[in-house]
């Protein structure tokens, strides 16, 4: 697979929602981290985040950067030229999103990516729910041009990008043949945009995400290190569930090969935590 990034665009008026949405708390962290953080957690390529000119933005994770939306008011495909530019020389593609996404999976980012790099099309489109997703698609980052082209002759919309390029798009079923995704996310929640206060109350009150805890070496005490099955939407969640604190003395292996420490690193439906301590060489 080519180099992917990740872009995240964090600017928009937010008039529904009455507030800003990046700096929402979710089960312990802000809708902009949750988002950067798992795309961090996916891509092997940079994550960028793209701000409203003059936009304060939430605390970010360790490694992203900032790009500022040139010119307020021009709309997300705006956002997506300046963050598809800013990764153009170190990613082939990128999966863009809005921050308002909590349950994106990287299940779902995955299977977008690959089916634009298995193609040869410009673009790959959700046609996700019942609705074309332009804020949770797969990018060539070379579009970075064509899109500022026709901004600057008038096309603002997504769907007007649709007829200068090549689009490949994928329904539903089509999205799901995909084991993982099907099995981690089968109802596309990854494409559920929260826009208003009801929205948001929803949100908050759904469950975090299932996943499988373990102990190891010290920290297993009298129970061993059996696995557990718990609900957390972050690392430190998770911690918290068995005991445990992200300090000095102890790191966490997601999935079996990311460490950290980052006790606001996403979690998501079907993820595996072990819990090692650091003073032993975990």
């Amino acid at each position: 697979m080519q180099t992917a990034a990740g872009v995240v665009l964090a600017g928009g008026r937010s008039t529904r929602m009455g507030r800003p949405k990046a700096g929402l708390e979710w089960h312990g962290s802000t809708f902009l981290y949750r988002t950067a953080a798992l795309l961090g957690r996916t891509v092997d390529g940079p994550v960028v985040v793209v701000a409203a000119p003059g936009q304060t933005l939430p605390e970010l994770p360790h490694g992203v950067a900032v790009v500022e939306d040139p010119v307020e008011g021009l709309g997300p495909m705006q956002g997506v030229a300046a963050g598809l530019a800013a990764v153009a020389d170190r990613a082939e593609v990128a999966f863009v999103c809005s921050t308002d996404m909590p349950f994106l999976h990287p299940a779902f980012v995955r299977r977008v990516l690959k089916g634009l790099t298995d193609s040869k099309a410009d673009m790959l489109l959700p046609f996700a729910r019942g609705f074309r997703q332009p804020l949770a698609a797969g990018y060539r980052t070379s579009l970075a041009e064509l899109i500022t082209k026709l901004i600057g002759e008038g096309d603002l919309r997504p769907g007007q990008l649709f007829k200068h390029c090549d689009v490949q798009q994928l329904d539903d079923p089509r999205l799901l043949d995909d084991s993982a995704l099907k099995r981690l996310d089968p109802d596309l929640e990854s494409v559920l945009n929260i826009n208003t206060p009801e929205d948001y109350e929803a949100a908050r009150n759904r469950p975090s995400p299932t996943v499988t805890v373990e102990r190891f070496g010290a920290l297993a005490g009298k129970g061993g290190h059996r696995p557990t099955e718990i609900q957390a939407a972050t690392l430190g969640e998770a911690a918290e569930h068995v005991g445990l604190a992200l300090d000095r003395h102890v790191v966490a292996a997601v999935n079996g090969d990311q460490v950290s420490r980052d006790a606001k690193l996403p979690l998501v439906t079907g993820d595996s935590v072990a819990f090692l301590s650091a003073d032993a060489g975990g």
